[in-house]
């Protein structure tokens, strides 16, 4: 292995292992993230932790703060806002290319997401099937770059849904609106199933924004 492809794979691990615990929770908002620090703890240089730093934060994960350095990012009123609006536009925008390509092999996809969500008895079991579905209706668009944004809008939206589920002790009751986007596009009613998406989306933001959360 070449020394460039050694430190692009150490990044990739540090960044998908620091991502999940932020969205599990075990990161808390806010809280500092040193270079030193995690570079010993994954015995590298700092240099693939500057990468892994770079791919979190184009997750919306972490932050860099002037004089502050690198954070986890917030969970506060706005950036609940942000990523829900955010992911409402784009993912509209992803339904509306990929519908029209739609063949029964993806509505199979679709609907064995919706079932093992139905089926989930954990938050993580659930989240991992909900983020299947989305992927699954989204996937034939077949628009690398708008998929890759999604990707890690959802990534931040999963660790609304932890947050959530850590003080409600409830997972979000999404499955009805998968079934009837599923229904509408079954029915080749592409408007409906966007207007369905988005509200879908829109719900989600008002579940995962407690009076508790900062401004």
């Amino acid at each position: 292995m070449m020394i460039g492809e050694e430190s692009t794979t150490t990044a990739q691990r540090i960044a998908d292992t620091i991502g999940e615990r932020i969205i599990s929770g075990a990161l808390q908002p806010n809280a500092p993230l040193r270079q030193d620090h995690i570079a010993r703890e994954f015995n590298s240089s700092h240099v693939p932790v500057r990468e892994a730093f770079r791919q979190l934060e184009a997750q919306h994960l972490v932050v860099t703060v002037p004089r502050r350095g690198v954070r986890v990012a917030p969970l506060d009123t706005n950036s609940v806002k942000e990523i829900a609006e955010m992911r409402a536009a784009l993912e509209v925008v992803a339904l509306r290319n990929a519908a029209p390509k739609l063949t029964s092999s993806h509505l199979a996809r679709i609907e064995l997401a919706l079932i093992e969500g139905d089926d989930a008895q954990t938050i993580q079991d659930f989240e991992m099937a909900n983020r299947a579905f989305h992927q699954a209706l989204l996937a034939p668009c077949a628009m690398p770059r708008l998929l890759a944004s999604l990707d890690a809008l959802q990534l931040a939206n999963s660790r609304l849904v932890f947050a959530m589920a850590r003080s409600s002790g409830s997972r979000p009751r999404s499955n009805q609106d998968h079934r009837l986007i599923l229904q509408a596009l079954r029915a080749r009613n592409i408007d409906q199933a966007c207007n369905l998406l988005a509200r879908h989306i829109q719900t989600i933001e008002r579940l995962t924004l407690p009076a508790s959360l900062p401004k």
